[in-house]
């Protein structure tokens, strides 16, 4: 179940009934930014265990090892944790609740980042609050802690942009607030989250399209925000690198991860006179925009142009021609994001992807 109390681009309405007095208490509270602590995420990582086993051994449960016991003791003493008193008043009171905020311009990874979140909440008895909102807004990080402490959240997810602003971070950590991030970019380590191989997965995009005779490659760049359109495009250039291949720098254009900005990059690219005889797109977005830009410009996909996307995202298998793109396990790593802030997992995940060979790529152009 989506319980929606619109942060951001759901509606003025629903914004001023559901956060009116969050953001007056907010806009009230100038206190200086809060001091980094220690969080039980940092106690079970650095004890090698699970946030289910530090919380056994700080209630003093049975059915802990000794020498876990010792190694969750020390990393205590050497962080300096100290347990929030409330919460753990709180911790037979669950709300059974999770939060997941976002800011992404794809509605087609937001799709299934909702979907493999709700679906696993479902599954363990929880519910789901999704949380739109500006990636910018200097006020998220009183907000966010605002909506957590109001609907006694049990956790919240954060997605790309949001989970690199570390003031985001330092308010939630002082709250005492579970946090699990999707995908970080910066300091990875500090928070509970899951991740793919960006850089690897668009390393095996480059090699396709060289393994079909391709030299002249193009690539539509991610949003700069997003940790892992810079991860992407290091892969793949170091892919062609490593096949003897230069992209030339006009055959490299910025995107934002939006149809209409895949739409406007691809544009660019085919108008040149040496345009690209395939080109990889920063999401299936982007690489779907790079297909009806051919169709525009009477180029048949894959016979004079090669297209390639990422995220296997719906939207990947439903235009003609479906795409080739890399398998992005979003809806996995959000039920994995849920997992870890219910207790069920180690800290850190990663997840593997797979290159899906569809139509829209094949052999070089004679």
């Amino acid at each position: 179940m989506v319980h929606p109390t619109g942060i951001g681009r759901d509606g003025p309405g629903r914004r001023e009934h559901s956060l009116t007095d969050i953001q007056r208490h907010a806009a009230n509270d100038r206190a200086p930014p809060p001091v980094r602590v220690a969080t039980i995420f940092d106690v079970a990582r650095r004890a090698g265990v699970s946030t289910k086993t530090v919380s056994r051994v700080l209630n003093n449960e049975a059915r802990v090892a000794e020498e876990t016991l010792a190694r969750v003791r020390a990393a205590v003493a050497d962080l300096d944790y100290r347990p929030n008193p409330n919460a753990r008043s709180l911790a037979g009171r669950r709300s059974y609740l999770i939060g997941l905020f976002y800011d992404n311009p794809s509605s087609n990874y937001m799709a299934d980042i909702k979907g493999g979140a709700i679906r696993r909440c479902q599954e363990k008895g929880y519910h789901l609050l999704t949380e739109p909102c500006e990636a910018d807004d200097p006020n998220l990080p009183r907000l966010m802690v605002g909506v957590a402490t109001r609907f006694r959240l049990d956790g919240l997810i954060l997605t790309p942009p949001l989970v690199d602003r570390q003031d985001v971070l330092d308010a939630v950590a002082a709250a005492h607030v579970p946090l699990v991030r999707i995908a970080p970019r910066t300091d990875p380590d500090r928070t509970a989250h899951v991740r793919m191989d960006d850089q690897a997965a668009a390393r095996l995009a480059a090699d396709h399209l060289a393994d079909l005779g391709h030299r002249r490659l193009g690539m539509i760049l991610g949003h700069p925000d997003h940790g892992a359109a810079e991860l992407r495009r290091h892969g793949f250039l170091q892919a062609a690198a490593d096949r003897g291949l230069t992209l030339l720098p006009q055959h490299m254009v910025p995107g934002d991860f939006s149809f209409a900005g895949g739409f406007a990059a691809a544009e660019r690219l085919l108008s040149l006179s040496d345009r690209p005889t395939a080109i990889f797109a920063g999401n299936d977005d982007m690489a779907a925009a790079t297909v009806a830009a051919a169709n525009k410009h009477g180029l048949q996909v894959p016979r004079d142009l090669s297209v390639v996307g990422f995220d296997d995202s719906p939207i990947a298998q439903v235009i003609w021609p479906p795409l080739t793109t890399i398998r992005q396990p979003t809806m996995a790593m959000a039920a994995a994001a849920v997992d870890l802030l219910i207790g069920d997992g180690e800290p850190v995940r990663q997840l593997g992807f797979d290159l899906m060979v569809r139509q829209s790529t094949g052999p070089v152009p004679r």
